[in-house]
């Protein structure tokens, strides 16, 4: 396995997807770790460094690591993301509201502010890639293909599986969270530079048509869509499908035990298409 490094530099950042637009800033083999370091989402590096994007006319989302291109990706297969290592810096800021921010002091697991004290659990808020179709895509709304997820859950030691649009995959990610709650009701989590390491696989099954993730212990799946309830059905859907591949449970059957086992959760309501994800407890069932 070989480790590649993105350092927080303009060469290798962007702030919108695009298929046919950004060259890759490195050429992986499936199985290969890449070690990105990013700004946080507005591009600042520190609470009064800014690091000035290459185009300020195209790089108007999320500062993000990339685009990576995994030889032998096709359209059809699933990205494997295993999550190794997300660590934040020692600087965060949360607003709530155009001209309330909170800046937090970031260390040993801990963030400190307003003489308050809170867990970290870091994670990435944006991994995915481009949709298929040409042009520039903003980083703000997730899609099928991954994106600005926001879920909480994808912490280190966790896989997230995203469908694959477009050839070579190019995979982006960055906005790294210090901790967030579900929902990230003001539109911002403590939103810290950060450093991680994530390592891409290919694969042929299961053909996904949504983002899954296998956490410690347990499966999430998720939808996005302009309407939460649409969301949530996308959400359900893939759970539903999961519970035939993982328990051979199908139909009416998987449904009703969906009914008693299954939690669904507001991933995030602030990034235009709203997420939803289903969680399923490995111990939930249990065979007789």
């Amino acid at each position: 396995m070989t480790v590649h490094e993105l350092p927080c530099e303009q060469q290798y950042l962007h702030g919108y997807f695009s298929p046919d637009l950004l060259e890759p800033v490195v050429e992986i083999d499936p199985g290969d770790s890449v070690r990105i370091s990013v700004p946080n989402h507005a591009w600042d590096i520190g609470r009064d460094e800014h690091l000035e994007p290459r185009s300020p006319e195209l790089d108007q989302g999320h500062a993000l690591a990339g685009p990576i291109l995994v030889r032998g990706a096709r359209p059809g297969q699933t990205l494997g993301v295993r999550i190794d290592e997300v660590e934040p810096s020692d600087w965060g800021v949360t607003h709530g509201g155009p001209e309330h921010a909170i800046h937090w002091e970031l260390s040993d697991g801990v963030g400190r502010a307003l003489e308050l004290e809170l867990d970290l659990a870091p994670f990435l808020g944006v991994m995915g890639m481009p949709p298929p179709e040409p042009g520039v895509h903003s980083t703000g709304p997730p899609r099928r293909w991954g994106g600005n997820m926001d879920c909480k859950e994808l912490v280190a030691g966790t896989t997230l599986y995203l469908p694959i649009a477009v050839e070579g995959a190019l995979f982006s990610a960055g906005d790294g969270h210090a901790v967030q709650g579900d929902g990230e009701v003001s539109g911002t989590a403590i939103e810290a530079p950060t450093r991680a390491q994530l390592t891409l696989d290919l694969q042929d099954e299961p053909v996904l048509e949504w983002p899954v993730a296998r956490l410690d212990g347990a499966w999430i799946t998720l939808g996005f869509d302009e309407d939460i309830s649409v969301a949530g059905q996308i959400a359900l859907d893939g759970m539903l499908a999961l519970m035939g591949r993982e328990l051979g449970v199908s139909g009416a059957d998987a449904l009703a035990l969906a009914s008693l086992v299954v939690d669904l959760r507001a991933t995030q309501v602030v990034n235009g298409a709203q997420g939803v994800h289903a969680l399923l407890r490995d111990d939930a069932i249990r065979s007789q």
